[in-house]
């Protein structure tokens, strides 16, 4: 693919999401030797808290971009210079496995996390206990904020939760589908929807929303974040990185952001 179409496709991404490191998309034309990873949206605060670490120690620069899954994975099919994908869900990380675009060896289950319902911090409802038999009134002829189940992670997961409780096709025509689980955040935030589906560290961040109800853990599959070097983009300093994600000062990142550390 040519640059010009390459860049294309993803300066639209980043800034539709609002991502810190806009500024460095000239890389993508020019500086193909800057360390870049690709990594799910809601992994944004504590990578970047990560990566500022790890350029303290080492001083070497991370570019991150973050987004839905299943657009990362594209681009990286498209030939996007990534060296490191973290994906949210193991789908995305299978589809370019099977596409020999990551070095299987690397490959490793990284980070694990939970499903919540939210509201904006505001919002009378306090509590939803049984989310089955109270989420279609809590509603009240609104919108359900989430990814979009046809291909992003926290949608897919979300999707699978309803259809393990029984009301998916009461749920459905409800949804305001999101590009990445940020945006789903930001809707709520913004009081746009009544309600939304995020990850528990999404939710954890944000100071406009709160939890008002857990889904049941058998509901949906386990979420689990594997992580693994880019087939052909590998640089010792992609390799360093890749480690230290996996090490004692990452975890302690990952685990103050309230992810599950595999």
């Amino acid at each position: 693919m040519k640059q010009k179409s390459l860049v294309s496709h993803i300066l639209p991404i980043l800034l539709l999401i609002g991502v810190p490191i806009v500024s460095s998309i000239n890389c993508f034309a020019a500086d193909t030797s800057q360390l870049m990873i690709f990594t799910a949206a809601s992994t944004t605060n504590a990578i970047n808290d990560i990566a500022a670490q790890f350029k303290r120690d080492t001083g070497v620069d991370v570019v991150a971009s973050f987004a839905s899954s299943s657009t990362l994975a594209k681009q990286i099919e498209e030939g996007a210079p990534a060296s490191i994908f973290i994906s949210a869900d193991e789908d995305w990380m299978n589809y370019l496995s099977r596409k020999n675009l990551i070095d299987p060896h690397s490959r490793c289950d990284l980070l694990g996390n939970s499903l919540v319902l939210i509201a904006p911090a505001n919002a009378k409802v306090s509590k939803i206990t049984n989310i089955q038999s109270q989420i279609m009134s809590e509603l009240a002829g609104g919108r359900l904020a989430t990814g979009d189940p046809d291909h992003v992670p926290v949608g897919k997961y979300a999707k699978a939760a309803f259809k393990n409780l029984g009301i998916w096709k009461d749920v459905e025509p409800r949804l305001a589908r999101t590009g990445d689980v940020r945006g789903a955040l930001a809707l709520v935030e913004r009081g746009e929807t009544p309600l939304g589906i995020v990850y528990s560290t999404d939710a954890a961040i944000s100071e406009k929303v709160k939890i008002v109800g857990v889904f049941p853990p058998d509901s949906y599959p386990s979420i689990i974040y594997p992580a693994a070097l880019v087939q052909g983009k590998t640089k010792r300093d992609a390799e360093k990185f890749f480690e230290f994600i996996k090490g004692p000062e990452a975890k302690v990142i990952f685990e103050k952001y309230g992810f599950k550390v595999k």
